[in-house]
């Protein structure tokens, strides 16, 4: 003869009942009528087949039953959910994939992205750096999030901050005993190579394109040696390297908007990083 399954329900009813020792007071306890947990009682006590309640001077009391039945009847619903959460923390696991310039995802983004594992551990992030200009147009087939960089005024997306380009160099750098200018900037498709070659033929500055990178610590690492000037963000100026704007006769540049896309169809824990991301980001005062 197989044992009688214990429906989570009716035990949450009998704890109820046990807890309150009235029908009554148990009913209201579960948001029900009293002639429901009266129901689910007798229905379990039919199951188990034995009395799990009788009446003394202070009102409903378990039986020796009843009594030992509470136990189970606790640790079961304990289990319950226990699996319960499980099943539903693993379903919140999600993957985000996420698109950012070079000097973002060095500095800005990591801590950003600690603070965020904190709180949801079960998020795992991909994190892709490199030019920008083209990542938008890929989201939701590449990425989740993209945090691009765009002319100031200019792009779609929600506007995070204004970044000032500068041009840099290492501490002991005289642009002007140089000519032309040996610069170090990055490939074709990047905004800093293009204003820096505009602001530098519009100003009639003679320069030679001394170094390429796709990243921002190669770039820098050039600069540092005192090998050429290069091109960064303001915010995020390295220590080891000058701001040389407005000196050495070298051309102003046009500011920039960092603005956050997101894809269509975006999961809730993409919303909740992007919505970190968007607080994190745009704190500081803007630098434009």
């Amino acid at each position: 003869m197989s044992s009688p399954d214990l429906d989570p329900d009716l035990l949450k009813a009998f704890l109820a009942v046990t807890e309150h020792r009235s029908f009554t007071r148990a009913a209201a306890a579960l948001n029900r009528t009293q002639s429901a947990v009266s129901v689910q009682i007798r229905r379990l006590e039919e199951r188990i087949g034995t009395k799990l309640f009788h009446r003394n001077r202070t009102g409903i009391a378990p039986t020796a039953a009843g009594d030992e039945l509470r136990a189970y009847a606790k640790r079961i619903l304990a289990l319950n959910a226990e699996a319960v959460g499980a099943i539903h923390a693993r379903q919140t696991e999600a993957v985000i994939r996420l698109g950012v310039m070079d000097d973002y995802g060095t500095i800005v983004i990591p801590p950003l992205l600690a603070s965020f594992a904190k709180h949801h551990p079960l998020v795992q992030v991909e994190i892709e750096t490199g030019l920008t200009s083209t990542m938008p147009a890929r989201l939701g087939e590449a990425y989740d999030l993209v945090i691009a960089m765009h002319p100031q005024g200019r792009g779609d997306g929600e506007l995070l901050r204004c970044e000032q380009p500068v041009w840099a160099a290492s501490a002991s750098y005289r642009a002007g005993a140089r000519d032309p200018l040996p610069v170090a900037l990055y490939p074709p498709g990047c905004l800093f190579r293009q204003w820096a070659a505009e602001a530098l033929d519009a100003a009639g500055r003679p320069w030679r394109l001394a170094y390429v990178s796709r990243t921002l610590a190669a770039a820098t690492q050039i600069a540092a040696a005192g090998l050429a000037v290069t091109v960064v963000k303001a915010g995020t100026l390295p220590p080891h390297l000058r701001d040389l704007s407005g000196h050495d006769d070298l051309p102003p540049l046009p500011a920039a908007d960092i603005r956050l896309h997101r894809a269509r169809n975006l999961s809730q824990a993409g919303g909740l990083l992007a919505d970190h991301l968007q607080r994190g980001i745009s704190e500081p005062a803007t630098l434009c």
